[in-house]
Parts: C-alpha cells; structure tokens; sequence
C-alpha cells in the first residue's frame, strides 16, 4: 500500500496519539473518538454544518486506525514518515542507484564513500524499505533510487 505524501495528514495527530503508542493505547484512542464523532451517536439539534464537519473527522480519524491499526500499514507509514523527517531535516547528497554502490558479500552490505570520508551503509534485507541513507560520520543523505 503506497501513501499520497503530498500534504499528507499526520495519522498519530488526528487519533492524538504518539508513535510510541501501543496498539492497545493506539485502540483505545481511536474507539474513543469514533464513538465520540459517530454519525450515528450525533445530537438531533447540532447545526448542519456542524454535523458535515463531525462526519468528515469520524472519516479522518476511521482512515488513521485503518493505517495505524495494521501492523504491515503502520510500519510502512511509520518508515515513510522517517524518510520524510530525514529529507527535511538533513541535506541530501545524491541519488544512487543499488547496483551502483559496492557490494560486500561477507557482511551481506551495499556501501558508498562519502565525501567527508565515512560511508553510507545499507544491508541487502533493508532493501526493500529504505530509501534514504544516513553517512556514518556527517549529516549527509544519499537517496537509493529503485
């Protein structure tokens, strides 16, 4: 499942939950405010506009526990939401492609100097999830284009 990461909402901030959150405390947030913002739980004499914007939170806060409420979901939102933090917070440095880093069989990693004389390191099973790699030494990013 790919997530739009354009503008994208904050799905721990609309449930006011934290990462850390367990899934048991992620639950427990998500059943009170859809109890709370349920269509069906409404007062008769709430404003019609009030009640169009109690129906799009329930909608917003149903979305967040459909991704948070998955373990596969919430660990690729989770990854995503790094990768987002890192690019905003650390200079990218280049995009590479895999197969143009250097491969070492014995400790199963892809690796690429760095300018400043570190390297950035990734191990074949982080593949599939990472994109955005971290030097060992400086604060810069390379991107791992697919």
């Amino acid at each position: 499942m790919a997530f739009e990461r354009i503008n994208q909402k904050d799905w721990y901030e609309v449930l006011g939950a934290k990462p850390s959150d367990s899934p048991a405390e992620l639950k427990r947030k998500y059943q009170k405010l859809a109890l709370l913002y349920h269509p069906d739980k409404q007062e008769a004499d709430v404003p019609a506009g009030e009640v169009e914007e109690r129906v799009q939170r329930f909608i917003e806060i149903d979305q967040a526990w459909k991704i948070l409420g998955n373990e596969e979901t919430k660990k690729e939102y989770d990854l995503q939401q790094r990768e987002d933090n890192l690019t905003k917070e650390w200079p990218l440095h280049a995009q590479i492609y895999l197969e143009d880093m250097s491969w070492n069989e014995d400790e199963q990693l892809y690796t690429l100097s760095c300018r400043c004389g570190g390297n950035y390191s990734i191990s074949k099973s982080e593949t599939k999830d990472v994109t955005l790699v971290c030097c060992d030494t400086c604060s810069l990013v390379i991107e791992i284009l697919q």
